[in-house]
């Protein structure tokens, strides 16, 4: 900021305290003005010095606190833009002017602060002679002292004013050879004595038993200022290094944990200091200076955090003087080394982690790829200490060991061979022992062995001894799985000689077993063929000698095992592919030659190299990829397509059209033949084969379309003729699915893409001709289709927009969510694409004159397309319409203008009234929509008619309508205000209103009285859905369900709740698959049970039941009322036959009332009537107080209804009312016979539920 922004701020004040200083800035511009200086940092400055020694005088202090702490900050703005010759004149009398504020123990921090900051411009700007003068004098180094007392200062902002002042002096020192600022010296030993004065006053506290303060602030400030002079002055004073690491030191031993952070910080910054050239000199003396305090050898405190400063100095000074740290290197590892015999823990976790750290950064590179005779001597050195450590004396310390061996062979890469053989075969030892507890420790270390020695290097040192066990050496079956993780980039020929012939063994073994039943020997071959072949796809990750190793016998006998060996077909393919992969990564990578040498052993050369020979087999092994996929089924066939794509991306192309050539032959020739088969066979093919191999054509068209991106531009029209022929025909939906999945797919090749644009009329044409004959399978992917092609559209041929608009505007009401989706974004790209403007030849759209003008294209023509939809003779037509629109006005509502907006909304207003429940739901969307994301000017003003609107469906409980407008009225109230909403809302629903209001402010009440920390609009809760249209659609606060329930209150948590469904007699075991079933994003309703008290059922004097007795009241009839089915025909006394029974249980499970299964596995119950089927008679409502008459219809059929009303036993009907509340009955119409007992009672026979009842039987 320039000084006039800052006077700028000064003149128009916020707060009351800075209108004094205001004040005295516009008397100052007065003066000047009056006295024509001009406004220049000069005439500020000369102006401010004589006011300055006006308020403050050296004899009697300050004269005036206001207007010294006003003049003092003017100074402290205007001396940085002062020239530096009139800064050093006038030192020596602004010093003495602010002495007094800088002394004075009482002074108002304010002041102190503007007064530091003065005296930090008149430091910066002095020479060397000035800065050479004694402390005694009135000198800079005089002033530094000042600074330096300021500096550890209790109070936080004045403390951290002064630090930034000593930081900026530091770091800008005069003109000298040295490369120290002169202040350096002072400000070290200042720094240094306070720090020890400080832990001396802590220690002798300690020693009289006083508690030491947890936090120790003087050591904290003490410390923070040397941190502040070491980071500042180009790192800390070479005369100063040994006394500030003994006192770091002894400080980091403190079981203060702050106090150790604070001076490891120290260290950190001393080192990161010393990283550059200027100051690297230091460092030597440095590590020479901690090497020296060296604690002893258990001590348990200080020699971790002394081993962390040496693994950091060292990992500096190898950045610094990387030939002469490693030559020090194995010095270092012995020395380090020697503490992993401890017997803290602390001690050997540092040491492992400092070994490591040397291996990471102090190995150079130059010496892995191209070592001198004496850096091989330095890693012999380093191999022969690393396998000590697997000594006797170390054992203690075998998984710290193991960590750093780990790094060792990661370090040291291929040159691992030879010098660490030895380490391989004591680790192998160890791993095959079955009383050695770190097996998993020893795989790892093992696994690191593999991938940089090469596995022909650890066999040759641990033998399988699978195929040829030899006595008394154990067999290694468990190096395979770790062989399997770590082989890479290593030699090919290896598998060829080491794991082929043993896999022939094997499964010679298995083939000698004939059909016989498999013993466990036979398994246990099986298995070993399998892990064997699963070695290949690492053998396969860049071999390095790929053009010897992979010829034509090896490449045949790969096409054998594809064939004969399904089993092995996963692998086989992932090793084909990875061979493709890993060498077009190398050819692609923008990393330096010597980087791919270090890690892959391979230049960019070499894979070039690699993938002109696979080029050569790639014809070959395509026409054995291309029947291998023919022969496997579809849901086994996605790796053999993966392999088929990455040889096709390095086949000639000669060899591409002439495979491509084939495969439209074979499949015109199938689709021929498919066209001459009538649909009742097709269909019983289709029964006959369900589980078995798709039909030819679905094979070879997809074969087609992973050739498409790879074909020369030649090809092209071969492919779009085949997809013409494909896509109108409606037979096959699968077919027609694949084949619009054919434009997507060239989108994404540049060829590809050039001849979209080409033919792109062509293409129009053929979406739109095609667009009846289109099957709900291949919905979404002609919806991609068409987003690839409206992508491509020139701005000229914009009329393909309205042509296809109806079709996709009807696709956003579609059953599938991918469908629905892909309408959405297609939508939205329309949109996008008529913002771009362009033209529209509306001649050319169906069912448009010929003379139909030309429009131009804009955002707004295209919500007028959209809005046509709104007089569509079909209420589905109008509710897509209506979701459209609100999809593309949720996207570009900020770039519509208002008066578009308007009309919509009142648009909608008016289609709130309408009868019809689709087109109000979507229309019930559109609101909510408006409400979150328009204006306030535009929904405030039809608030009026709009909460009339939807509070004339509050009642309707149907598809959630209910809870959808209290979502939508908790959102308008939350922007608007529930005042607001209750003005517009009917009287007979402000209740409604109401309690949305409670349910609010309870949910508030109950986040605070659980502390809840962050405000309702302000928490962040994962979102649930896919984009930020669904959320605001569908997304709410409240629950969903239409009740006032507060059962989401429950949960303080941010995110969704799961909840897990336990049976009372057994714990839930989440290792079983079906465990699923039982973990729901709800909560569980508690289960109900039977009631513990039931009531014994009344019976006349045999025993009989009895029903309607006068003397039970209405609850104890309701809690004792039974539903029991009678048989349509029989009276009383009849048996029910088997058949009639039968017949009843067929038809709850099958009739037209029956349970069915809906999408989602949801059950549903079917509510239809039959036209003139049924009876229709009055019955009592049991609820009702007045004894109203209802009407209930009953079907001819099975069942007198379910879930109506209550109805008692008293009246007539498929069954009597049960204890739930519904309706029940089984068995057609329920004829009620009476029977006379000897106690006058009514007894019946009946059968319930296909159970037969008699009269004297218990439910």
């Amino acid at each position: 900021m320039s000084l006039t922004d800052k006077l700028e701020k000064i003149r128009s004040p916020k707060l009351q305290n800075q209108r004094e200083t205001a004040v005295v800035l516009s008397a100052v511009e007065d003066t000047l003005k009056d006295q024509k200086y001009g406004s220049t940092p000069t005439a500020y400055f000369a102006a401010l010095l004589a006011l300055l020694t006006q308020s403050v005088s050296p004899s009697n202090g300050i004269v005036n606190k206001e207007l010294a702490t006003s003049v003092v900050y003017l100074l402290d703005i205007v001396a940085p833009h002062v020239p530096a010759p009139l800064l050093r004149s006038k030192f020596s009398q602004i010093l003495t002017s602010i002495a007094p504020v800088l002394t004075h123990s009482d002074m108002e921090a304010p002041l102190i602060r503007s007064s530091i900051g003065c005296l930090e411009s008149l430091l910066v700007a002095q020479d060397s002679s000035a800065w050479a003068l004694p402390q005694t004098q009135t000198s800079p180094r005089r002033a530094v002292a000042g600074l330096l007392v300021l500096a550890s200062d209790h109070r936080p902002k004045v403390r951290k004013r002064a630090q930034d002042a000593i930081t900026h002096v530091l770091k800008n020192p005069p003109p000298s050879p040295s490369l120290d600022h002169p202040a350096a010296d002072v400000c070290a030993e200042t720094a240094l004595r306070s720090v020890s004065d400080m832990a001396a006053a802590s220690g002798k506290k300690k020693g009289k038993n006083h508690r030491a303060e947890e936090h120790q602030p003087g050591i904290m400030h003490a410390l923070q200022l040397v941190k502040t002079i070491a980071s500042a002055s180009g790192g800390w004073p070479s005369k100063k290094i040994e006394p500030l690491c003994e006192i770091l030191m002894n400080i980091s031993r403190s079981n203060n944990e702050y106090l150790t952070m604070a001076a490891f910080e120290i260290f950190e910054v001393i080192f990161a200091g010393m990283a550059d050239e200027l100051s690297s000199a230091k460092l030597p003396r440095l590590m020479e200076a901690i090497s020296d305090l060296r604690p002893s050898q258990n001590d348990s405190q200080l020699l971790p955090p002394w081993i962390a400063v040496i693994s950091r100095g060292y990992d500096v000074s190898a950045q610094i003087s990387p030939e002469n740290t490693f030559q020090k290197l194995p010095e270092l590892f012995e020395m380090i080394s020697g503490f992993l015999a401890s017997s803290s823990h602390n001690i050997r976790l540092s040491a492992s982690e400092c070994l490591v750290s040397f291996l990471v950064n102090c190995v150079p590179d130059i010496a892995i790829l191209e070592p001198s005779v004496y850096e091989d001597k330095v890693l012999e050195k380093i191999a022969k200490i690393a396998t000590t450590l697997l000594s006797v004396k170390y054992q203690a310390a075998w998984m710290e060991v193991f960590t750093v061996l780990s790094a060792l062979f990661t370090a040291f890469k291929w040159r691992s061979v030879v010098l660490l053989d030895e380490t391989v075969k004591t680790i192998g030892d160890l791993r095959g022992n079955d009383s050695f507890n770190g097996k998993k420790e020893a795989d790892v270390v093992l696994g690191k062995a593999v991938e940089f020695m090469g596995p022909g290097n650890v066999l040759r040192t641990l033998p399988l001894n699978l195929a040829k066990p030899k006595a008394g050496q154990p067999g290694r079956a468990w190096m395979l799985p770790i062989l399997r993780d770590h082989v890479q980039n290593t030699n090919l020929a290896h598998f060829r000689a080491e794991f082929v012939p043993l896999s022939e063994m094997m499964f010679q073994k298995v083939i000698d077993n004939g059909t016989s039943e498999k013993t466990m020997e036979i398994k246990i071959f099986e298995t070993l063929v399998q892990q064997t072949w699963a070695l290949l796809p690492g053998y396969c990750n860049l071999p390095l000698d790929l053009v010897t190793a992979f010829d034509q016998s090896f490449a045949e006998m790969l096409a054998n095992l594809l064939y004969e060996q399904t089993e092995l077909r996963t692998d086989i393919c992932r090793a084909l592919q990875m061979l493709v992969e890993s060498n077009q990564d190398i050819v692609l990578s923008e990393a330096p030659e010597q980087d791919l040498l270090l890690q892959r052993r391979t230049t960019k050369a070499d894979a070039q190299k690699n993938l002109e020979h696979l080029s050569s087999f790639a014809g070959n092994l395509l026409a054995v990829l291309f029947n291998v996929y023919s022969q496997t089924l579809p849901q086994y066939r996605g790796y053999i397509l993966q392999c088929i794509n990455a040889y096709l991306s390095i086949t000639p192309e000669k060899e591409l059209l002439e495979t491509f050539t084939r495969v439209t032959t074979m499949l015109e020739s199938a689709l021929a033949e498919s066209t001459s088969q009538t649909q009742a066979d097709k269909q019983k093919q289709n029964q006959a084969k369900a589980d078995k191999m798709p039909p030819t054509s679905h094979t070879l068209m997809d074969l087609i379309i992973t050739l498409s991106i790879y074909l020369p531009r030649p090809t092209f029209p071969t492919l779009f003729s085949l997809a013409a022929l494909i896509l109108p025909q409606t037979s096959d939906p699968q077919l027609q699915k694949k084949a619009y999945k054919l434009l997507p797919r060239l989108a994404t090749s540049t060829a590809g893409t050039q001849a979209l644009q080409d033919r792109n009329l062509e293409l129009q044409s053929l979406l739109l001709s095609t667009s009846s004959s289109t099957s709900a399978p291949a919905r979404r992917d002609r919806l991609a289709a068409i987003s690839v092609v409206i992508e491509h559209l020139p701005p000229t041929s914009l009329d393909f927009v309205p042509s296809i608009l109806s079709e996709v505007v009807i696709s956003a009401k579609e059953v599938n969510e991918k469908a629905r989706t892909a309408a959405f974004d297609l939508l939205v790209l329309m949109a996008r694409k008529m913002l771009q403007g362009g033209q529209i030849d509306q001649s050319k759209i169906p069912h448009m004159s010929s003379d139909a003008p030309v429009t131009n294209a804009s955002l707004e023509e295209f919500f007028t397309m959209v809005s046509a939809g709104l007089v569509g003779s079909t209420p589905h037509m109008i509710s897509a319409s209506i979701t459209a629109l609100t999809r593309i006005l949720y996207e570009f509502a900020a770039q519509l203008p208002h008066a578009v907006i308007e009309d919509l909304v009142q648009t909608m207003d008016l289609f709130l009234t309408s009868s019809n429940r689709e087109i109000v739901r979507s229309v019930l969307g559109f609101v909510k929509v408006a409400i979150i994301s328009l204006p306030e000017s535009i929904v405030k003003p039809r608030l009026e008619t709009l909460i009339p609107g939807l509070m004339s469906w509050s009642r309707e409980h149907k598809a959630q309508f209910r809870a959808k407008i209290k979502h939508i009225l908790e959102r308008a109230g939350r922007r608007f205000g529930f005042d607001t909403i209750e003005k517009y809302c009917p009287e007979a629903d402000k209740k409604f209103i109401h309690n949305i209001r409670k349910t609010k402010e309870r949910r508030k009440r109950h986040k605070a009285e659980g502390g809840e920390a962050t405000t309702e609009e302000s928490t962040k809760r994962k979102s649930r859905f896919e984009s930020e249209y669904d959320e605001a659609l569908y997304g709410s606060e409240s629950s969903d369900s239409g009740q006032d329930s507060d059962a989401e209150e429950a949960s303080n948590g941010t995110g969704p709740q799961t909840y897990i469904i336990e049976d009372a007699d057994e714990p839930l075991d989440l290792l079983d698959r079906r465990s699923l079933a039982n973990i729901s994003s709800r909560k569980p309703l508690p289960a109900k049970h039977a009631p513990s008290k039931q009531r014994k059922n009344k019976t006349d004097i045999d025993g009989k039941l009895v029903f309607n007795d006068k003397d039970v009241d209405e609850e104890e009839d309701d809690e004792d009322a039974m539903a029991i089915d009678f048989d349509a025909d029989g009276g009383a006394g009849e048996e029910i036959s088997l058949e009639r029974g039968i017949n009843a249980y067929v038809d709850a499970i099958k009739g037209r009332d029956a349970v069915q299964r809906g999408r989602g596995g949801r059950l549903k119950f079917s509510n239809k009537r039959e036209k003139g089927g049924g009876e229709e008679m009055e019955v009592d409502d049991g609820e009702d107080e007045v004894g109203a008459k209802k009407k209930v219809r009953f079907s001819d059929g099975v069942g007198g209804g379910r879930g109506g009303k209550e109805q008692r036993n008293g009246g007539v009907g498929g069954g009597v009312r049960s204890a739930r509340g519904g309706l029940r009955g089984r068995g057609g119409i329920a004829k009620r016979v009476e029977r006379r007992g000897l106690g006058g009672g009514r007894t019946i026979h009946g059968v319930r539920g296909g159970r037969v009842a008699k009269g004297g039987g218990r439910r």
